[in-house]
């Protein structure tokens, strides 16, 4: 029998704008547009390889409440990828509505009965036929407390208590669903989850997270009676088994397009599998997601600081990037810094969007904020605060990053 060959992918969040422009053509940011093309790139592959059945580990749009432009964007490419073989949609944590008994942003494929779609929103098992035999697929959405709890459980525990009654549960699910897997004989076994599991090494999904998080144990699906584990919700492109013997791959496929300047050195893409039992095979394949660049410019040392910082833009390849710059001045070349000339610099290298030129300006160390906060930008002020208050140099960049969608000023 030959193998079955799948395609993976997760976390699409159609619907993200930032660092975008319209369109004029479609109207659409060009943002949104590029989470559909990688949405396009996926069905030339699954069209390319032939695959026989499609995973979309959940998350299909950006909010619970997407805008009927890019829900019709987004079925456009499900009706095309249910075309070539059947398709499972996973329930994610952005498909449900925050009200419990109102749909999912995708349950309408369900209720229109959709050819070749499964709109997976409970805890079961199904055996799904292709063209090359059948496959044992079981889904696990998105852990919701209020669907898997009885509320005279939860009642006067601490959210601790509540946490740890919930992944034991989740526990009890799985193994339930592998006992059902291995009654299938030898018929290939895949399992779909969207959660956080345990050890795994999470990314920018936590800047826009939709409510509060309980891991699964990775001992929950490292188990030998599935023969592939396909995850998503953490945006980081992980196989959370790899090099251990005897174990399915328990694969997070990743975001397709990067979402912020914290996913700057990720790769985005999706999986192809080739499933068979006890013997599966798979990749990861990478799509041609925006690029997202920091310019890093040291020229406190410098004789000529804006002809430097001009030169280190043009060691960098930035067409058609997301750019950030980030220089280090001392006092004196503040005001020589030509900050409109680096900006015709940055267009002329032909950059997608100029998120930002942050100053830092080196100073003799002040109680606090370090220096008289008059004539600072937001962003600077900002940062000198949270100096001030020992934040991590990480953890500042991700604020800072965030607070540069607020102050308009910093931003074009």
């Amino acid at each position: 029998m030959p193998p079955i060959r799948v395609l993976h992918f997760a976390d699409v969040h159609v619907g993200m704008e930032n660092y975008g422009k319209t369109d004029p053509e479609s109207g659409l940011s060009t943002r949104v547009l590029d989470f559909l093309h990688r949405m396009d790139e996926m069905i030339d592959l699954a069209k390319q390889r032939e695959v026989d059945l499609v995973i979309f580990a959940g998350d299909a749009f950006k909010t619970r409440n997407p805008n009927p432009t890019f829900q019709r964007e987004f079925a456009y490419r499900i009706l095309d990828l249910s075309q070539i073989a059947p398709v499972v949609m996973l329930i994610g944590n952005h498909d449900l509505h925050p009200t419990r008994l109102k749909a999912s942003s995708i349950e309408i494929y369900e209720t229109l009965r959709v050819p070749n779609v499964w709109v997976a929103g409970e805890y079961e098992g199904r055996v799904i036929p292709t063209k090359n035999g059948d496959v044992f697929v079981a889904a696990a959405p998105y852990p919701v407390r209020h669907r898997l709890l009885e509320m005279d459980v939860t009642a006067g525990r601490t959210v601790a208590q509540i946490d740890e009654l919930l992944q034991r549960e989740l526990g009890i699910i799985l193994e339930q669903l592998a006992i059902e897997a291995d009654t299938h004989g030898d018929m290939p076994r895949l399992l779909t989850g969207h959660f956080t599991v345990g050890g795994a090494t999470v990314g920018s999904e936590r800047q826009i997270m939709l409510g509060r998080d309980v891991a699964v144990n990775l001992s929950d699906l490292a188990d030998d009676r599935w023969d592939y584990v396909a995850l998503g919700h953490i945006h980081k492109h992980q196989n959370l088994t790899h090099g251990r013997e005897g174990m399915p791959p328990v694969v997070y496929s990743g975001s397709i397009e990067r979402i912020d300047f914290g996913e700057e050195n990720d790769a985005k893409g999706c999986c192809f599998i080739e499933l068979s039992r006890g013997g599966t095979t798979w990749e990861y394949v990478r799509l041609a997601a925006r690029d997202f660049v920091t310019v890093w410019a040291d020229l406190r040392k410098s004789d000529n600081p804006t002809q430097d910082a001009a030169d280190q833009i043009k060691r960098h390849r930035l067409r058609d990037a997301i750019v950030r710059m980030h220089v280090q001045l001392n006092q004196e070349q503040e005001s020589a810094f030509n900050e409109p000339l680096i900006r015709e610099v940055f267009r002329q290298a032909g950059v997608f969007y100029l998120a930002a030129i942050r100053k830092e300006v080196e100073s003799p160390a002040r109680s606090r904020l370090g220096i008289s906060p008059e004539g600072l930008t937001h962003a600077q002020l900002l940062e000198k605060y949270l100096i001030s208050r020992d934040i991590s140099t990480t953890r500042r960049e991700q604020l800072l990053t965030e607070a540069e969608r607020v102050f308009g000023s910093d931003t074009q």
